[in-house]
């Protein structure tokens, strides 16, 4: 392998660019001779390939800020840009498949039919419920027959 190789497969193992891998002069040799990543890990474990300090520029101002901040100032109601929905969003995803989970398992196991599944999906793809419990609420507000047993293991899918 070349130096820049090296180099390279070096930036890639420490998860840092190029231009701040070192190599010793004494072991450019060595380097020139690593083929695969693990000779290149031996190398950088043995101290003959390092990384240069990384470099944080942050003005005098912004050390201010960051200190003031973390006291705990200048987070009131007047900094913030948004509504509480936007500035911290609930994982509309996450919730989704849950929810689409558990009336998917309800209709494998033939408890609700297709035209209920159908609606139940609707509902959930519209936003309707904001947690697991009251979708299956919703489900046995419906008539639907769900025991507590299968209610509880329901409600950790």
């Amino acid at each position: 392998m070349s130096v820049k190789l090296t180099r390279r497969t070096a930036s890639l193992i420490m998860r840092r660019g190029i231009n701040s891998v070192r190599i010793k002069p004494s072991a450019v040799e060595e380097a020139k001779k690593a083929i695969t990543r693990e000779d290149v890990k031996a190398l950088i474990k043995g101290g003959n390939i390092y990384t240069i300090k990384e470099k944080h520029n942050i003005s005098r101002y912004g050390k201010e800020l960051k200190l003031k901040r973390a006291e705990g100032r200048k987070r009131g109601r007047g900094k913030k840009k948004g509504t509480r929905g936007a500035r911290n969003p609930i994982e509309y995803p996450k919730r989704v498949r849950a929810q689409r989970r558990i009336i998917a398992s309800l209709k494998a196991d033939g408890t609700i039919g297709n035209d209920l599944y159908k609606s139940f999906y609707a509902l959930v793809k519209g936003g309707t419920f904001q947690t697991k419990v009251s979708l299956l609420n919703h489900i046995k507000s419906k008539g639907v027959k769900i025991d507590d047993e299968r209610f509880k293991k329901l409600k950790h899918l």
